[in-house]
């Protein structure tokens, strides 16, 4: 009788246990906005021309720590080999960064409006890569955990200005 529980036991356990990936998206924040930000950033690479800087709106990144960000910021510097900040578009008009003559950014902005976590090991994000009121796009992104690493899944563009 106990071997059959415990057959019954450890059959559970193990069908409960594949069902976990394991991860935790809470611990890797950093890396999963830098991934879904940065497949923003590689749409419409014409509004990337010229850029000066780049703008990441992190105004509504509830769940990041401040080492979450400061690793978003540091990727994209690394990778870009521009200026990088965190400003929503009304702090780049503040500081003298929205060119009036052009109306537009001598740089881009980079927003994420909604994330939703779908499971453990998939993400989807709505965002957009602003660089003036004609020069904008609107992306959907699904990141997901595959082979020990955070990676786009599915980049889409849903509006273009």
């Amino acid at each position: 009788m106990k071997i059959k529980h415990f057959s019954i036991l450890l059959v559970l356990s193990l069908l409960l246990s594949a069902c976990n990936t394991g991860i935790e998206p809470s611990e890797h924040l950093g890396e999963i906005y830098s991934v879904a930000l940065d497949s923003i950033m590689e749409q419409d690479e014409a509004l990337s021309s010229d850029m000066e800087y780049i703008a990441i709106d992190m105004s509504n990144f509830e769940d990041a720590a401040e080492r979450d960000k400061e690793e978003i910021l540091s990727y994209f510097k690394e990778k870009y080999k521009v200026e990088v900040m965190d400003a929503t578009l009304e702090q780049l008009k503040e500081k003298g960064l929205y060119n009036s003559d052009t109306m537009g950014l001598d740089g881009v902005l980079l927003r994420i409006e909604k994330v939703d976590f779908k499971f453990n090991n998939e993400i989807f994000f709505e965002g957009s890569k602003y660089r003036s009121g004609l020069g904008a796009v609107g992306v959907e992104v699904k990141v997901h955990y595959k082979d020990n690493k955070w990676e786009p899944k599915e980049v889409k563009m849903t509006w273009i200005s």
